[in-house]
């Protein structure tokens, strides 16, 4: 397959949606802006009667699919001897694979054995669900505190592919995920195996902790005496928080972890760096790839250098569901001397497309054919703009392990964007007037790490100060608007978006630096949702808004 020019290519499918295709989806005469002040407007409650009708109206089985998550310090192992001391479930990362069928009730119990007054919680990445059981302290529930436990009952009535985290502070970047997979009965798609393969970047009991990388982080480039010639930039644009500070730290759930130690804060001044990442770029990304330096890059929860194996027979086919659940770094894709076919993201089909690797940002998923060849070959997650990578192998006949900085050619080859992807014809949003157009401003950047929405920090303590407020049985618009020098995996929790009039449905969607990515969508989920960036770090600073129905 011939290689393209990769940086045009993404530019012009990720970055912007073309005028000819908002054309098509129409255009509202209620538009609105902003977030808007939810100044006298009742909201949806997250457990009321709206939310119950619309539980309801779910696909429902009858059948339970029961399990129980418990969330305990552990010491775990990661290959070639790195064992490190985290947060995991059930004192395994990734946790035990979660898998249910379409209309399955999922019934789990989450016990919090974590250490201290440390509070937890599970959100649900990806599906539709309803509001009360997303997962999003204080939200939709309170905090699970320390020595207690809550269950999540929903229905699953979406097949796809989908991961659980945590969703306070940035315990994300622990070891607190596993995959849920929801299988469709009537699954046209022909293949013979699946393997999950789940990416993380991993710093947590190696260099410090994800609390302490926060910590340093929050200090902002200013605040760590350094200069403004990085490449990073302020990246506050109009609508910034210049003079913020730590922007919006204060009445962040830090998860019960405590202050940073002595060692961290020590580490986060006079221009000394832990953990801080310097002069990471990357084209495909639109210029700074990431903010954290991480040691190891994770496949299935493994080292490069002691990679996870999959083994399977020449000639089969093979479906990969890949998930990135990093905090800080998008992974480029490829299986050595094999081409992959895109047949879904995010847990909806798309018309069928080849390519040699693929783009995934945080909290993005990809279902891929592959039809394996006859020997030993490395299947590569490159750390975008990082030079690391990490590596799993799938084997099928004799031949040697590759070494673990292997880089085969197809990571330089075909790389197709989200925005060049087309939703099958039975999920593809039916033509409808836009009813309301949200203009939502991604603002900030590091020198003062004052990430927000709108220029305004997120509150924990408020959620609801500032609503995107929507009403049910709307088509909605919103055009995410990146004023900062840096890129962002936007992820609307409880819904998923379509990119322009045909493009793929997805819940997670990357927005180029300094451009503009329109989406719609139906509001036909009613409740509060949290809209964020998926960098844990910038959604932790403040870069998240509550997205609310009008009661």
């Amino acid at each position: 397959m011939n290689t393209i020019d990769r940086r045009s290519v993404l530019f012009a499918g990720l970055g912007v949606a073309g005028a000819g295709a908002l054309a098509a989806c129409g255009s509202g005469s209620g538009s609105g802006s902003g977030s808007g002040s939810g100044s006298g407007d009742a909201l949806v409650d997250p457990s009321g009667p709206a939310v119950a009708a619309a539980e309801k109206k779910r696909h429902s089985t009858g059948r339970e699919r029961k399990l129980t998550l418990t969330a305990v310090p552990a010491t775990i192992d990661l290959g070639a001897g790195v064992r490190p001391r985290t947060w995991c479930f059930d004192g395994r990362t990734p946790g035990r694979e979660v898998r249910l069928s379409v209309g399955d009730t999922l019934v789990a119990e989450l016990s919090n054995q974590l250490p201290g007054k440390t509070t937890t919680s599970v959100h649900w990445h990806g599906i539709a669900l309803r509001n009360d059981m997303d997962g999003v302290p204080p939200t939709t529930q309170s905090a699970v505190r320390a020595g207690s436990t809550f269950t999540y009952r929903f229905v699953a009535d979406t097949p796809g592919t989908y991961f659980f985290h945590p969703h306070i502070g940035v315990q994300l970047d622990r070891g607190l995920y596993a995959p849920l997979i929801v299988e469709d009965p009537r699954e046209t798609l022909a293949y013979d195996d699946e393997w999950v393969v789940l990416l993380d970047d991993w710093v947590d009991g190696v260099t410090g902790t994800p609390d302490e990388v926060f910590a340093e982080l929050g200090h902002g480039m200013a605040g760590m005496g350094m200069g403004t010639n990085t490449g990073s930039g302020s990246g506050s644009g109009s609508g910034g928080t210049d003079g913020h500070g730590m922007g919006g730290m204060s009445g962040m759930d830090m998860g019960g972890s405590g202050s940073p130690s002595p060692t961290a804060a020590a580490s986060s001044g006079g221009g000394s760096a832990k953990f801080m990442l310097m002069g990471a770029t990357s084209e495909l990304l639109g210029g700074d790839a990431g903010d954290v330096k991480y040691p190891y890059h994770l496949i299935n929860g493994r080292v490069a250098a002691d990679p996870d194996v999959y083994t399977g027979k020449p000639g089969r086919r093979v479906r990969l569901r890949i998930v990135n659940a990093g905090s800080d770094t998008a992974y480029r894709v490829a299986l050595g001397g094999h081409t992959l076919t895109i047949t879904h993201t995010d847990g909806f089909p798309v018309q069928h497309q080849q390519v040699d690797a693929l783009l995934v940002g945080m909290g993005e998923r990809y279902d891929v054919l592959v039809t394996l060849g006859d020997g030993v070959f490395p299947l590569v997650a490159l750390a975008e703009g990082k030079n690391a990578n990490g590596l799993a192998l799938v084997r099928t006949g004799p031949g040697s392990r590759p070494a673990a900085s292997v880089r085969p050619k197809e990571l330089d080859g075909m790389i197709m964007t989200a925005s060049q992807l087309r939703a099958t014809d039975e999920v593809r949003l039916k033509p409808a007037r836009t009813d309301i157009t949200h203009q939502i401003r991604l603002t900030g950047g590091m020198m003062r790490y004052d990430w927000a929405v709108n220029g305004t920090p997120f509150d924990m303590k408020n959620p609801a100060a500032n609503p995107i407020l929507v009403e049910q049985g709307r088509r909605v618009r919103f055009d995410f608007v990146n004023d900062t020098d840096m890129w962002h995996p936007m992820h609307l929790h409880g819904h998923t978006y379509q990119l322009g009039a045909s493009g793929p449905r997805k819940d997670t969607a990357i927005v180029l630096p300094r451009r503009t990515l329109s989406v719609f969508f139906d509001a036909d989920n009613p409740g509060q949702w949290m809209l964020h960036c998926h960098n844990a770090y910038h959604g932790q600073a403040g870069m998240m808004a509550d997205v609310a129905y009008r009661a």
